[in-house]
């Protein structure tokens, strides 16, 4: 096992730059005795000897700030190797309405250790009255990684060296029309280009090129969504519950290679526990399948490519991949000291993939536990570093801005 250090460099060079000046409610531990929550941004200018000033308000009052953390970091996962990153995120209301919700931007540029370039755009914005909820995911890729072939039977020595460059536009508009019940429409567009296996001797024949290896490929279609969210903070949920069903017909009359069609059904359910407590103790239920033609082999429901890249914590992204892919997870967050600054969570999860007779035959685990570093105290949003152990020797660390689900 490799011991590795994840680094927060230049920390002076952090900020969160308000607008005005918005306070925050104060937690109420197990206990029963309140702390005010302090972030990264807190520990810096005390250093600094810079005061802040907290005070006690409501949970709504100065909806309309903005606050923004930018934080240069280092870290290491299985899929990167080493990497150097900028992370920045920002929470902020679109209206001081009380029933809307904290809308959010989340964005980093990655360079890894493997030549990887990563560089995503994700917003979730909430309308006044929480009555249009616009998702946005536009992904820029250059990623050299490792591909084992298909099912969930595959050996770590299967494995070998793919290149691509993924271009991604998703954009999702959401409806209410009920209470917390949200439908509407999207168009998702993933484009790949210079596809090339790598390593392979001359004779050698993949799993990749069995089901339709090219070296440029197009996704495009609609998307009809429908999903419940009763969550006040898609960030970092203490409570409630969320459920998406996402439809995607990929159409060659859009521009799509070839017409295929799947179903995503994402669930997530958030309980406080104890009771009293700010612990949380969630769940996470992730079905992928393929309804019916042939999706590109490199946008198959895969480990750590669900929407986020975070399942399977214990195994390499793309470590499983097929036609169709079922995932639980579970997980209970915890503080380690009442200000928030610092918590720890700990997590068991299983994927299972359908093989080429189209059957689920194995049930994969993983399990592990990490640390939750706050970086924004009013968006809650938190840097997390994992250590997952799944089976047949693999382990390694994974880092996450936000929670992982």
């Amino acid at each position: 096992m490799k011991f590795v250090f994840f680094l927060i460099l230049i920390p002076f060079l952090f900020f969160s730059n308000p607008l005005k000046c918005q306070t925050v409610e104060p937690v109420i531990t197990s206990d029963g005795v309140t702390a005010r929550q302090k972030d990264l941004l807190d520990v810096v200018k005390k250093i600094k000897k810079k005061n802040r000033e907290d005070s006690v308000v409501s949970p709504h009052q100065g909806k309309s700030n903005l606050h923004i953390s930018v934080l240069p970091m280092a870290g290491y996962s299985l899929q990167t190797g080493f990497a150097i990153l900028g992370v920045a995120n920002a929470a902020f209301y679109t209206d001081t309405t009380v029933k809307t919700n904290v809308s959010s931007v989340l964005t980093n540029i990655t360079y890894s250790q493997y030549n990887q370039i990563l560089f995503p755009f994700q917003t979730t914005i909430w309308t006044k009255g929480n009555r249009y909820k616009i998702i946005t995911d536009w992904r820029f890729l250059k990623f050299p990684s490792i591909t084992y072939g298909l099912g969930g039977n595959t050996i770590p020595s299967n494995g070998y060296n793919i290149n691509y460059f993924h271009l991604r536009f998703y954009q999702t508009v959401l409806k209410s029309i009920g209470s917390n019940i949200y439908a509407g429409l999207g168009f998702n567009l993933d484009f790949l280009w210079n596809v090339q296996e790598l390593g392979l001797s001359a004779n050698e024949i993949t799993d990749f090129q069995l089901y339709g290896y090219s070296k440029k490929s197009t996704a495009a279609g609609p998307t009809f969504n429908l999903s419940f969210d009763n969550r006040e903070n898609s960030i970092n949920p203490n409570q409630g519950y969320f459920m998406q069903g996402t439809y995607r017909p990929n159409l060659k009359l859009m521009g799509s290679s070839s017409n295929w069609q799947s179903l995503i059904v994402d669930s997530r359910k958030y309980v406080k526990f104890p009771t009293h407590s700010e612990n949380v103790l969630a769940f996470w239920n992730y079905n992928w399948l393929t309804l019916n033609g042939d999706p590109p082999y490199l946008l198959l429901p895969s480990t750590g490519t669900d929407i986020n890249n975070n399942s399977g914590r214990g195994y390499i992204q793309g470590r499983f991949r097929s036609k169709n892919m079922l995932y639980l997870e579970t997980e209970y967050r915890f503080k380690i000291t009442r200000n928030g600054l610092l918590g720890a969570v700990t997590f068991i999860n299983a994927q299972s993939f359908t093989e080429q007779n189209n059957q689920f035959s194995k049930v994969i685990p993983g399990y592990g536990a990490g640390i939750r570093l706050k970086v924004n105290k009013y968006s809650r949003t938190n840097v997390g570093i994992d250590y997952g152990v799944g089976i047949g020797g693999s382990r390694g660390f994974f880092v996450n801005l936000g929670e992982v689900f």
